[in-house]
């Protein structure tokens, strides 16, 4: 799911569709308008489940999607090669996850709670709570 926002007004830190993917923006840069064009925007950001490195070049006018992030609690019921399967603390739904941050991987073990981030139908475990 996403909304749509125009360039100009993304910032560092934010998020942005770029090629289909959710990205963490992590550098922005703003051209003044020229004699015959208007202002260009260059994004690069981050994508949040690969880590790859994606850049976005616009007008400042123009509308990009932004994707709606969700954040829930969750506690893991198992954990099966990259796959960690999770309960929703508040719905009590179950839920699979195939990504998280690297250095949490060899320390998510069944029955602690984590908190993850839903975006487009995807699943990221991003830290784990104490």
């Amino acid at each position: 799911m996403t909304k749509p926002m125009e360039l100009g007004d993304i910032k560092e830190g934010s998020y942005i569709m770029i090629d289909n993917s959710p990205c963490k923006v992590v550098e922005v840069e703003k051209s003044k308008p020229g004699k015959h064009g208007s202002a260009k925007v260059r994004l690069v950001g981050i994508d949040i489940f690969t880590g790859a490195k994606k850049s976005y070049v616009g007008p400042s006018e123009s509308k990009v999607e932004v994707p709606i992030i969700e954040k829930g609690s969750g506690q893991v019921l198992s954990v099966t090669g990259n796959v960690v399967q999770l309960m929703d603390l508040q719905t009590f739904q179950t839920l699979e996850a195939e990504y998280m941050e690297e250095d949490l991987k060899p320390r998510i073990k069944e029955g602690q709670e984590v908190e993850y981030w839903k975006v487009m139908d995807k699943i990221k475990i991003v830290r784990i709570k104490s």
